[in-house]
């Protein structure tokens, strides 16, 4: 299922998109895709729902973030080894982990406010891994087990307040605004390989990145367990899972966002988004 939450900042509603691409409410069966819905039972029990029976959605409708009241949103730094190239940095031996503050979290086309005093906001296309179970020492051959599905992510960072701003990166991460999720978030049975995903980030309609998660150093099951190795994994939690090759910080000489420019990312299977970066208030 490709599961969404529709509507206004404050009052999304739950609901799917089908197999003709129509949005249908499913209001009746389930109160919001938080953590709780998506456990395997939930989830098992939305499969039975005859959704020819659930109400359309049409017009202009909003995307939110597909998760609701996430409790940690954690990722993967430096995981194709290219994009460590480009960063200047070496290729890690271990994940390397990092947050991402839960208040950035806005939907997929809703604009991106340059934060006050910025002038190195960058863009990153990533795979986004969503809890289902939770998730502590768990081994690598069950952590599959644990996810609920995958949802495409912007982890959007300020390089400037990210690495010269000193301490650690979560500085430049979690400004507001800076964690588009969405529009969906796909249950596993919609990805049959997610180590096979093409992706990609346009900026003003010029192609940044182009990559798979095929050259993820990490992979989706290895990173589920190493982390769960040092904290538990909630439901509803979300991990970002790297970037590709082609960010701001990387071209020759750099190249930033500025207020008004437009971003477009999608990766297979997991929808596009479109925002706008606007000023801040």
């Amino acid at each position: 299922m490709k599961l969404v939450r529709y509507g206004e900042v404050g009052s999304e509603r739950p609901g799917c998109i089908d197999a003709k691409g129509t949005i249908r409410d499913l209001s009746e069966h389930v109160s919001d895709f938080d953590g709780k819905a998506l456990s395997p039972s939930s989830l098992k029990a939305l499969e039975a729902v005859d959704l020819t029976r659930c109400p359309e959605v049409s017009g202009n409708v909003r995307f939110g973030a597909p998760v609701a009241n996430v409790g940690t949103f954690i990722c993967v730094g430096l995981n194709y080894s290219d994009h460590a190239e480009e960063s200047g940095m070496a290729v890690p031996s271990q994940p390397v982990l990092f947050m991402k503050a839960v208040s950035c979290i806005q939907g997929p086309n809703d604009d991106v406010v340059m934060p006050r005093g910025s002038v190195k906001s960058d863009w990153e296309v990533e795979l986004g891994i969503v809890i289902g179970t939770e998730a502590s020492y768990v081994d690598q051959a069950d952590a599959l087990d644990h996810v609920a599905g995958y949802v495409l992510v912007n982890d959007l960072s300020e390089r400037e307040f990210q690495l010269e701003h000193e301490g650690q990166w979560v500085k430049g991460k979690g400004c507001p605004t800076f964690g588009p999720i969405g529009p969906w978030v796909a249950t596993k049975d919609e990805i049959p390989d997610v180590n096979d995903l093409n992706m990609y980030l346009d900026v003003n309609g010029q192609r940044f990145q182009t990559g798979n998660t095929k050259t993820m150093i990490f992979r989706v099951d290895y990173i589920v367990s190493y982390i769960s190795q040092y904290m538990k994994l909630m439901p509803g939690d979300i991990i970002s899972t790297g970037t590709p090759p082609g960010v701001g910080l990387g071209q020759t000489p750099p190249v930033y966002l500025r207020v008004g420019d437009k971003m477009e990312l999608s990766i297979s299977g997991l929808g596009t988004q479109n925002s706008v970066v606007v000023n801040s208030v």
